[in-house]
């Protein structure tokens, strides 16, 4: 990687001291663009700063005044004690902001983001340098705003994001459409989408504003269900596409309960500026909010980026490791859901020159005779071919695909879907066996039908059966040879395909045996094929590929640790949770399965003015057994919206089906005005729409 960029001192901006400064908050500000459109935007600043100072932007969807109101104190208040001006600022669309937001990461959203900038650079307390910071969406809207060279920009922090919007985000993975996330996930914008701004910031014209975005949203699924392959919308956004538009230092963030975290290795192999990586244990969150724990001092982490790279001060964060990297203690199923123990290691490039890449022949496993996974009892028992005929509703072990560290959304014990998979378990290990990278298993399959799926688990058994999932890898056969133009399995052909798992750390204890699961399914991760399959698997031919990193204790016990996340200034959010819950039910008559998760989430209200905020979601996954068209994802929301006498509430409903041919999605909007027996509803739509299946 390329060290051209060095930090700047400006005479303008001295070095910012590590005094604790008083902090003053803007709670409101306009934000005027070329088309008249305002953006809303909460501003930090430090009130003592003598002069102009850096900026650290935050610019997402998810509305400052309620929706992130608890988290973002947590995160830009220190910010503005170490001497930055935070601000964070609601997409058009959302919030209080104007106009409508048609999509994610829309070529509206990135022009604006530049006069944002602009904006940013003119104002009195500001010196002209700006750093973006952002998690999921902002995360994506931090590279990609990078890669337009806006030249107020000096670095950013992108945290649980991706270079490559089909392959980690929440629509596709391996080529698989991802039943669990992409209509849930196309639901909660379309009642985020649907909510009212603020009478108190927009006056009596809220009202109208409110009618006016009801009648412009639009549902994003329709678009999303559209490209099923990788084509021209997908590599919009993708900052994969052209590495060296990135011209700015990048730290990437990632956590190994999160599903965005390969995007990091390669963001950090391919990028040609500074940059550097954290991996830790957590899922889809900050650091700092860790779920599992443990948190860290994250908001401090980034002080130390921004004093780099904007403050003119060299914090020796370039000389430390570049790539941070929670190893996890090996641990029993089930004891590690809230706090994962382990310890912090470096590696000082990546790819990392002490990693081997260790290729294991699947024989030297060996395969378990009694979880051939067809239902049958063929397959391991006197040849060298195991039937997969693997039951839909196997995967209700995985959890969600994006977690966000609430139990119920976790992994559980493997060991049932394993004995309905095929397995390759090896011995016990006589000593511990500790990975970090991107594992990958080559295998020769079989189709009797021209689409089929391939879902491979990389799991630790313990010697009392339990088996503990490390990571998956998801590859829709059709996708074989890439996922820009797809082709149909010709059946009775022999196949090598090569499955990347996700990027993972872990330690593999001494005892305890290595053990590869593939399934020809994995609801409801993933969509099932249009005909139930048949997958010959080749027993005797195959590969796990291990990144096996050795233990350097000596340099382990020499990194900077970090400390606990640092606290907030006194305010006025309260952040109340609504405990997260997953249940599965099984009809043994009738062979249907459903799943229903109803995802953690919580009330805010706002002490100042008494502005509450609350939601709640709830999934239902539905599957019959031996009929992959039965298949159905249901999705409801409710977002509720006050403040004393005003009132509002909208909800929706979305459901998913596919035929052999299409796939149909309904959405229903309803929007409501008041409280109690004086509510009434203002504004109701439906949509639907059929696209066909693209070899999905």
């Amino acid at each position: 990687m390329s060290t051209a960029i060095t930090p700047r001192t400006t005479a303008q901006h001295p070095v910012p001291d590590r005094v604790q400064h008083p902090v003053r908050v803007l709670r409101h500000v306009w934000i005027p663009l070329k088309d008249g459109t305002r953006l809303a935007a909460r501003i930090w600043l430090p009130a003592d700063a003598e002069g102009p100072v850096p900026a650290v932007l935050e610019y997402i969807p998810y509305r400052k005044n309620d929706g992130t109101a608890a988290r973002d104190v947590t995160l830009h208040a220190p910010f503005a004690r170490a001497g930055y001006a935070a601000v964070r600022v609601d997409c058009r669309g959302s919030g209080d902001s104007g106009g409508v937001m048609l999509d994610e990461y829309h070529a509206t959203e990135l022009s604006d983001a530049l006069e944002v900038l602009a904006w940013i650079e003119e104002q009195d307390w500001s010196d002209g340098q700006v750093a973006i910071i952002g998690k999921s969406w902002g995360g994506f809207n931090g590279l990609q705003i990078a890669a337009l060279e806006p030249p107020q920009l000096r670095c950013i922090v992108t945290v649980c994001s991706t270079d490559d919007r089909y392959a980690d985000d929440v629509h596709y993975a391996g080529g698989s459409l991802l039943a669990s996330e992409m209509l849930p996930w196309a639901a909660t914008m379309l009642a985020y989408n649907a909510r009212p701004g603020d009478p108190a910031v927009l006056g009596e014209s809220w009202r109208q504003e409110w009618l006016d975005r009801l009648e412009q949203t639009v549902p994003y699924a329709e678009e999303w269900v559209t490209h099923q392959r990788r084509d021209a919308y997908w590599q919009h956004g993708s900052v994969c596409e052209d590495y060296a538009a990135i011209k700015v230092p990048v730290y990437a963030v990632g956590g190994w309960l999160d599903q965005y975290r390969g995007a990091v290795f390669r963001l950090m192999e391919n990028l040609d500026v500074p940059a550097k990586a954290m991996l830790g244990p957590w899922a889809h969150t900050y650091p700092h909010q860790a779920e599992p724990g443990p948190a860290m001092d994250f908001q401090g982490e980034c002080v130390r980026w921004f004093d780099h790279w904007m403050g003119g001060v060299d914090t020796g964060i370039m000389d430390e490791p570049a790539v941070r990297a929670w190893m996890p203690d090996p641990t029993p199923v089930g004891s590690d859901l809230d706090v994962r123990p382990g310890r912090w290691v470096g590696e000082p490039s990546w790819p990392a020159p002490g990693i081997e890449a260790r290729a294991i022949p699947l024989t030297e496993l060996g395969g378990d005779s009694t979880n051939t996974g067809n239902g049958d009892g063929s397959g391991n028992g006197g040849g060298s071919t195991a039937v997969l005929r693997s039951p839909l509703a196997l995967g209700s072990t995985g959890g969600d695909f994006l977690k966000f560290g609430d139990v119920p959304g976790q992994y559980a014990d493997q060991a049932p879907d394993d004995g309905r998979s095929h397995t390759f378990t090896g011995p016990p290990l006589t000593e511990q066996l500790e990975i970090l990278g991107v594992p990958e298993v080559t295998l020769r399959v079989t189709s009797d039908r021209p689409q089929a799926q391939l879902a491979v688990r990389l799991c630790e058994v313990a010697p009392d059966g339990s088996s503990k999932l490390v990571t998956t890898g998801l590859l829709n056969l059709t996708h074989r040879d890439g996922h820009t133009d797809p082709q149909p399995l010709e059946p009775g052909r022999a196949y090598e395909v090569t499955v990347p798992l996700f990027g993972i750390g872990h330690a593999f204890a001494a005892g305890n045996r290595v053990r590869i699961s593939v399934s020809a399914s994995l609801w409801p991760w993933v969509w099932p094929s249009p005909e139930v399959v048949a997958l010959d698997l080749d027993t005797s031919y195959g590969t796990l590929t291990l990144p096996v990193r050795a233990p350097r204790p000596a340099e382990e016990a020499a990194l900077r640790p970090y400390g606990p996340p640092r606290g907030v200034p006194p305010h006025s959010i309260e952040s109340v949770g609504i405990p997260g819950d997953r249940k599965v039910s099984h009809d043994v008559e009738t062979g249907e399965q459903i799943i229903v998760t109803t995802p953690a989430d919580g009330t805010m209200t706002d002490h100042t003015d008494g502005l509450t905020r609350t939601g709640s979601d709830l999934n239902r996954f539905r599957i019959v057994e031996g009929d992959p068209l039965s298949a159905t994802v249901e999705s409801d929301r409710e977002e509720s919206i006050s403040r004393g006498a005003w009132a509002t509430r909208v909800r929706t409903h979305s459901r998913m089906t596919a035929d052999a041919t299409d796939f149909c999605v309904v959405n229903e909007l309803s929007a409501y005005e008041g409280a109690g027996e004086a509510e009434r509803e203002i504004f109701t739509r439906t949509w639907s729409f059929t696209v066909p299946r693209d070899q999905v």
